[in-house]
């Protein structure tokens, strides 16, 4: 008996001297869409991602200890998403994930991250139910139901004469489809009429059964919700056949990617936004210095939340840290730890100061709308509204 109990507690300490440790630098994985069309917006991620690296690294990392981020393409499919989780779980042994791109990707990816007890920050994904997935699992990206109502309100004040409304979204995505939901009933609440709903898929590149039944409603505003290339596209064929009022495009389209999609005719698009480049703060004065400086213009909404999530996780180590060392702790202790740090945690980022509820739903004050002025073909800028 004695034998059995010592063997056992050998082989116990024997699994701890081999659990792996937090490795230095400390990984950080990032699974957003590098390759397919949602790459438009993946590829700004990318960007405020490898800005935020750069950022904390030159001012210690955490506690002294540098971050490194392991990318891994998540595209813009559910399996493609699902991939990408799996492997920075298992192969990359990263502390976290900043990801997906998508909605739709994160209702198939985040459970895995959630059974594994790896905490999930959402850079983009404003569907209803994205914090309720799991204990693991967070976001940065304030909901659909909070900022696109600004956007419907904003039209109303440029033109007070708006009465009939057309919506129009992508059925195969989760976040358009949710996203609509909530246009819908702020048209309705706002005494607007919505007279025809059209759907389309995120694949479409021709628009003229929708186009055509917009036109023939004779409507004062049309609402998309899609992604960069099919909106970019659809506000294209909608002006080019001859649509004069206004047009708002729902967070999928708020991103310059799409710029070049629809060209001049892109000008007016209302989009309402969870980031103005003009908050004022030390984090988001460097973001928007250093993006500046890299591509000569202001910083997109989607730049800002991934730059955000790599801070949030930096944050939250060096608290986890300053209460006992990581690099003393396993992955799956430290993986723990962070989890519980990140909602406990008071953020002052790019998108202003945001904290979490319970679930993981981000908390943020402010939120703003701007509208689109293109300067030529491919080139354009946000001029946010009062």
């Amino acid at each position: 008996m004695k034998r059995t109990a010592a063997l056992l507690t050998t082989l116990a300490a024997l699994s701890v001297a081999h659990a792996q440790n937090v490795p230095s630098p400390i990984p950080i994985g990032i699974a957003v869409a590098q390759t397919s069309k949602t790459s438009l917006l993946g590829q700004e991620q990318v960007v405020g991602a490898q800005l935020a690296e750069k950022y904390f690294n030159a001012r210690g990392g955490v506690n002294g200890t540098p971050i490194k981020l392991i990318f891994q393409d998540a595209a813009g499919d559910p399996n493609t998403a699902i991939n990408a989780f799996n492997a920075l779980i298992n192969q990359n042994k990263v502390v976290g994930i900043v990801g997906p791109t998508l909605s739709t990707q994160a209702f198939a990816a985040d459970p895995i991250a959630d059974r594994a007890k790896v905490p999930v920050l959402a850079p983009s994904n404003t569907a209803k139910g994205i914090p309720q997935i799991g204990d693991y699992i967070a976001r940065v990206s304030a909901p659909v139901a909070l900022v696109a109502p600004n956007a419907v309100r904003a039209a109303l004040k440029l033109n007070p004469k708006i009465k009939k409304v057309a919506v129009l979204y992508a059925q195969d995505d989760t976040f358009a489809t949710s996203e609509t939901g909530t246009f819908q009933e702020t048209a309705k609440s706002l005494g607007l009429d919505v007279v025809t709903v059209q759907k389309f898929q995120t694949t479409d590149n021709d628009f003229t059964t929708q186009v055509t039944s917009v036109l023939g409603a004779n409507v004062d505003l049309v609402i998309i919700s899609g992604l960069a290339n099919d909106g970019g596209n659809l506000v294209k064929q909608l002006r080019q056949l001859e649509y004069k009022g206004l047009i708002i495009g729902g967070n999928g389209l708020n991103t310059a990617n799409m710029f070049p999609v629809c060209g001049k005719l892109c000008d007016g698009v209302i989009i309402a936004q969870a980031y103005n480049p003009s908050v004022n703060n030390t984090a988001n004065k460097a973001f928007v210095d250093d993006y500046r400086a890299q591509y000569k213009k202001d910083p997109p909404q989607f730049s800002a939340q991934a730059f955000t999530a790599v801070q949030v996780f930096v944050e939250a180590l060096k608290a986890v840290d300053k209460k006992k060392k990581l690099s003393t702790q396993t992955l799956e202790e430290a993986r723990v730890a962070l989890n519980s740090a990140i909602i406990a945690g008071k953020y002052r980022t790019p998108l202003g100061e945001v904290i979490f509820d319970k679930e993981g739903e981000i908390l943020q004050k402010t939120f703003y709308v701007a509208q689109i002025k293109m300067l030529d073909d491919k080139n354009g800028k946000y001029i946010f509204l009062r």
